[in-house]
């Protein structure tokens, strides 16, 4: 017997086993799937590379998150809504409310805005600002953008909030220390960074995802239950390096429907 055979196991030659089972057979299987796993104080979702994230900590995985802000990422959208009020008004109070204008951005694959969607209110007062001018178009054009939900931007003691724009990630860490050191040089007048946005404007971060096979848009951190509350059957699909891939998930247990939906999943429920 050749040195080739007796290399084969079970009697079988060399290469009838290298034909059979080629090199890198397995990396051709399937690439996993997310599972969530009953833990506590928090479940877990683990990822194909095995990764266990707890569910307060699952929004992170997809953007940056931190202390009062998140980072817009492909597939989110920013929603404005403006209130407009009785010219001359003293007050905002609701009898001298006129309406809303609303106005959405989606976040472009390069990162830049891309205004998707307008209400306008008819008439609108001549006075009052219209919704799609509170974000300027050469700030609509940057890269990267941070929504902070309250700042102090001024010595009157109001808290604000406002969308940062930068051309690069480092370039955002650069202004954001400066917003935190010093508010005013930042979101002063004509900044090309910084957008503060009137006591009067409602903003929110929706993000994309498909239900039952028709496109959606939920709040982000939005949870599974928001879509789906009782379920008799679920299948979740989230995107992973590019790949759409299944999640396991137990459609009767509420706790794990807790699990926070990301940009981009797809989720089929009765």
């Amino acid at each position: 017997m050749s040195g080739l055979e007796r290399s084969a196991p079970w009697g079988v030659p060399a290469l009838v086993m290298a034909l059979l089972f080629p090199a890198g057979c397995a990396s051709r299987r399937g690439p996993g799937v997310f599972r969530v796993l009953p833990e506590s104080p928090d479940y877990l979702l683990r990822s194909p590379d095995s990764v266990r994230t707890p569910f307060r900590e699952v929004p992170e995985k997809y953007t940056g998150v931190g202390p009062g802000w998140v980072e817009l990422r492909p597939r989110m959208t920013l929603r404005m809504e403006n209130a407009y009020f009785k010219d001359n008004a003293a007050q905002h109070t609701l009898a001298n409310f006129l309406g809303t204008e609303i106005a959405r951005y989606r976040v472009r694959s390069n990162g830049a805005l891309r205004r998707t969607a307008l209400q306008p209110l008819t008439p609108r007062p001549a006075g009052q600002t219209p919704v799609e001018a509170l974000l300027q178009s050469r700030q609509m054009r940057f890269a990267y953008h941070r929504y902070f939900y309250q700042v102090l931007v001024s010595r009157s003691g109001k808290r604000s909030a406002i969308l940062l724009n930068a051309a690069s990630a480092k370039d955002m860490a650069r202004i954001a220390a400066q917003l935190a050191r010093d508010p005013e040089s930042v979101c002063g007048a004509e900044s090309a960074h910084c957008t503060v946005f009137p006591e009067a404007c409602s903003v929110t971060l929706d993000i994309e995802i498909v239900v039952n096979g028709v496109p959606r848009t939920v709040l982000w951190a939005s949870s599974v239950a928001t879509v789906a509350a009782r379920p008799r059957s679920l299948s979740l699909m989230r995107l992973h390096a590019g790949r759409l891939l299944a999640v396991e998930i137990d459609a009767r247990d509420p706790n794990a429907l807790r699990l926070p939906l990301l940009p981009g999943d797809r989720l089929d429920w009765q």
